[in-house]
């Protein structure tokens, strides 16, 4: 395997981690930044004293035809953006049916929408599994001014953040209506995942090298030769300070002499995608039978102390915290950390980790982990000193990263778990604050689970999966304790799935499957109250 050597100081990396040029404000990226953290570190008007006075300040209807189970994509904001009428905050999302809006931050008022026109037609009639349709969260390259995305035939735009018109030439970029995840960018670098082979599309880490605008270079990291391995955590790949690519794959065959990576967490290089090294868990033959995929969650990149760290799950319920620069450590198999937490059923849908972890340092330099799971918890789960009542639907699940006194390797001590959540999503957080949605949804996708895993079984259908959906909300929780700050109420009026919460500017922002983008804040005078606090 090739080796990659790191040139960065260790004492810089916590502020590098989290404190990057041109994020402390903006929300560029699904999870914030590269490294997917969820954490909005220049956040400062939201806190644990003023949180309780949240409203729902603006709700807009996008011009947008939800396909299957998706609409919009989670949002992402731009602070301080030049326009035709003057500097604006901006909120984007893009729209299943191929379209990309922006949003100004303060009234809610549409401001662009960019149309893209799709120049090949589908084989196949889509569905939610391959719904042939925009999937991917866009990211912000602040520098050039630009907001990057796929459309559904798979070309990459880059559209002016101000004017939403069309920058950079269109790039075929990846196989049209391939299932693509969200764009991550680092050093001129555009990465995406794509999984579950549709429009025939291998899975894969693919990115665009933009160095040369004119000269595009497009490289593929294909991780099966047989089938599965897809990477379709709804955050797609994590980009760590170290300069590495991490990322984590469905059920498959594993066989790394061939090209197979199923059921793997790996890192590779950011110039040519080359695999540098992976872990494969000990139960890889269980995970594979009851399609149990580790990569429901994408991975986050983290640091404590002087170790650099990847953490995910899936719907296996175990959660994983790893050495990033031993993967597995020498036998590929050995992760610093894993944990049961939920899926005692070993079921294949509604259960488990899904969505992505999150993190953040507090004050006193302690470093936190959150883990939204699905359905009731584990009996394996590890006890939990604070608890907020029964959680049979879901629930957020709160550690700190420790020392273990006898490795004197990293560990989690779990400090609480939340009360009941009605399918979580991944959380953000601010100064202390933890945001968190439930989002709703109907999680049963075929019939006859538990199951195991064969081609062709029966799934639900579009219309199946929309039944028995109830309405998202939106909670603050004390990031320390757990405690219940706030709630949305009935003020979010459908249901989402696979999406993501963005803060900026003392706003929260949401979406639902009716195409509706929400933005909750503080009136003036509760902001006002918080800042006397």
């Amino acid at each position: 395997m090739k080796t990659f050597k790191l040139t960065l100081c260790w004492a810089a990396l916590p502020c590098l981690l989290f404190c990057a040029t041109g994020w402390s404000a903006d929300w560029p990226t699904f999870g914030h930044d590269p490294q997917r953290s969820g954490w909005a570190v220049g956040e400062d008007s939201l806190n644990v004293q003023n949180v309780a006075g949240l409203k729902l300040l603006w709700k807009i209807n996008i011009k947008n035809e939800p396909r299957s189970l998706t609409a919009l994509t989670a949002p992402v904001v731009a602070e301080g953006v030049t326009t035709p009428t003057g500097i604006r905050n901006l909120v984007y999302v893009a729209g299943s049916s191929d379209n990309l809006n922006a949003v100004d931050a303060r009234t809610g008022e549409l401001v662009w929408t960019h149309n893209f026109d799709e120049h090949v037609q589908p084989k196949n009639a889509g569905m939610w599994l391959c719904p042939n349709n925009l999937n991917d969260t866009p990211t912000i390259d602040k520098s050039r001014g630009l907001i990057y995305i796929i459309a559904s035939d798979g070309r990459f735009y880059g559209i002016d953040l101000g004017t939403g018109k069309t920058r950079t030439r269109p790039v075929a970029f990846v196989p049209a209506y391939s299932k693509d995840w969200s764009l991550n960018f680092s050093n001129d670098v555009v990465y995406t995942s794509i999984s579950q082979g549709c429009g025939g599309a291998i899975s894969g880490i693919y990115s665009l090298d933009l160095h040369h605008p004119d000269r595009p270079v497009i490289r593929d990291l294909l991780v099966e030769k047989t089938y599965g391995a897809g990477i379709w955590g709804r955050g797609g790949v994590a980009i760590g300070e170290d300069g590495r690519i991490y990322a984590s794959t469905g059920d498959g065959p594993f066989n790394p002499a061939d090209g197979d990576y199923g059921s793997t967490l790996f890192s590779a290089h950011p110039d040519d995608l080359e695999i540098i090294d992976y872990y494969s868990p000990l139960n890889f033959a269980q995970i594979n039978k009851y399609d149990l995929d580790i990569a429901a969650s994408s991975l986050i990149w983290l640091t404590y102390h002087n170790y650099r760290i990847v953490a995910g799950g899936g719907k296996e319920g175990a959660l994983y915290m790893l050495d990033a620069d031993s993967l597995g450590s020498a036998d590929h198999q050995t992760p610093l950390y894993r944990q049961k937490l939920s899926n005692d059923d070993l079921e294949f849908e509604m259960q488990g980790i899904w969505g992505e972890l999150s993190t953040w340092r507090d004050v006193s330099g302690e470093t936190w982990l959150y883990v939204p799971s699905w359905g009731p918890v584990s009996k394996e789960a590890p006890h939990f000193p604070v608890t907020h009542g029964a959680n049979p639907h879901g629930c957020i699940m709160a550690f700190k990263l420790a020392t273990n006194p006898v490795t004197q390797k990293p560990t989690l001590d779990p400090v609480w778990i939340s009360g009941d959540f009605d399918v979580p999503e991944p959380v953000a957080i601010a100064n202390g604050v933890i945001f968190a949605l439930a989002t709703g949804e109907n999680t049963q996708q075929a019939t006859g689970s538990p199951i195991i895993f064969v081609p062709g079984r029966k799934l639900l259908s579009d219309q199946q999966r929309g039944l028995n959906t109830h309405n998202a909300v939106l909670y603050a929780l004390d990031a320390r304790t757990g405690k219940v700050l706030y709630q949305s109420g009935d003020a979010m009026t459908s249901w989402v799935h696979f999406s993501g919460l963005a803060i900026a500017d003392g706003r929260v922002y949401a979406v639902d499957h009716d195409s509706n983008l929400y933005c909750f804040g503080l009136p003036d005078e509760a902001k006002k109250k918080g800042d006397a606090d």
